[in-house]
C-alpha cells in the first residue's frame, strides 16, 4: 500500500459521507482510509450515509479504521494522532468538507514521487466564487526546474503566494491557461490547506506535528507551520488543476487567533 488517506472529523456526518464517497472513482487505488472522529455528544461516523459509503469502500478493497478520539485537544494533536497510525510511505491529509475529481490522488502520488519533496498541495476551490474572478490575485510562479528546498516567512513577496488559493482563484488559472488532468503543471506556495499529500518519512523528520503540546487548544495555522518546515528542508509545491472542491461550510476552528508559530519554542 503505497498512500494512507487521513481524514479527521467533528460534527460532519453528512459532509465527511460526501468526502468519502469522491474517493470511490479514485483512478488510483492502493491506498487505506483512516478516519479520527472527535465529536464528543455523538457519532458521525455511525450515520447511515457514512456507513454506506464505507462499506462501498470496503467492497472495492480498501482497508478502512475508524478511531474515537478524545478528548479534544486541538488539531494539531489530531494530526498528530493520525500520522502516528501511518504505515504507507505517503500520508494525504484530507479535511472532512471537500469533493475530489478522480484523478486527484493519483496526481497527487505522480508529483510527490516526481519531485521527491516534503509535500505536495491540491488547493481547494470554492465554486460559489465562480463568478468573482479576481486578476490581482491569480499570479502564479510555476516550477519549471525540479521543486528545490526554499525558505518562505511573513512579509515578504513569496508570502503573499497565499492569495492565489482564495476564493475560485485556482479554477480560473486553470481555464485560462488550458490546463487538463494530462497537463498538470507545479507551482511555488506559501502553504497549501484542505488537501495535502506528504512524504511520511519526512514529515516524521520535522517531528511531524508534535509540537502540538506547546499550543492551546484552540489553534490553528497547525498545517502552515510544518509545511514551512518541510519547504525549507525538501522543498514542496502546489499542482494544478487542483480537482478539489470545498463544500463551503462554516469552519468547525472558530477562533483564529492563536496561530502555532506563535507558540512554538525555538522556532
Amino acid at each position: 500500500m503505497n498512500v494512507d488517506i487521513f481524514i479527521p472529523t467533528y460534527c460532519r456526518p453528512a459532509a465527511l459521507a460526501v468526502t468519502l464517497t469522491s474517493l470511490i472513482a479514485q483512478t488510483y487505488r492502493d491506498f487505506r482510509v483512516v478516519i479520527s472522529d472527535q465529536t464528543e455528544d455523538s457519532n458521525p461516523v455511525e450515520s447511515g450515509e457514512v456507513q454506506a459509503v464505507l462499506r462501498v469502500l470496503r467492497a472495492h478493497g480498501h482497508a478502512v479504521e475508524v478511531h474515537k478520539h478524545l478528548p479534544r485537544r486541538g488539531i494539531a494533536e489530531q494530526r498528530q494522532f493520525l500520522l502516528e497510525q501511518a504505515r504507507a510511505p505517503y500520508a494525504l491529509f484530507l479535511d472532512d468538507d471537500l469533493i475530489l475529481e478522480p484523478f486527484v490522488v493519483e496526481n497527487m502520488l505522480a508529483a510527490i514521487k516526481e519531485e521527491r519533496c516534503g509535500f505536495v498541495g491540491s488547493a481547494v476551490i470554492g465554486l460559489s466564487f465562480i463568478d468573482d474572478i479576481r486578476p490581482h490575485e491569480q499570479k502564479i510562479e510555476f516550477w519549471d526546474e525540479p521543486v528545490q528546498p526554499e525558505i518562505v516567512k511573513p512579509d515578504t513577496p513569496e508570502w503573499e503566494r497565499w492569495r492565489l488559493h482564495n476564493a475560485a482563484n485556482l479554477y480560473h488559472v486553470q481555464k485560462s491557461l488550458g490546463l487538463t488532468q494530462k497537463e498538470q503543471r507545479k507551482y511555488r506556495v506559501a502553504w497549501a490547506g484542505g488537501c495535502v499529500m506528504y512524504d511520511t518519512a519526512k514529515l516524521r523528520n520535522i517531528g511531524g506535528y508534535s509540537f502540538w503540546e506547546q499550543l492551546p487548544p484552540e489553534h490553528c495555522g497547525e498545517d502552515v507551520f510544518v509545511q514551512l518546515r518541510l519547504m525549507e528542508l525538501y522543498g514542496g509545491c502546489g499542482i494544478i488543476p487542483s480537482g478539489v472542491y470545498h463544500q463551503e461550510l462554516p469552519t468547525t476552528i472558530v477562533d483564529r487567533s492563536h496561530p502555532a508559530d506563535k507558540y512554538i519554542i525555538g522556532d
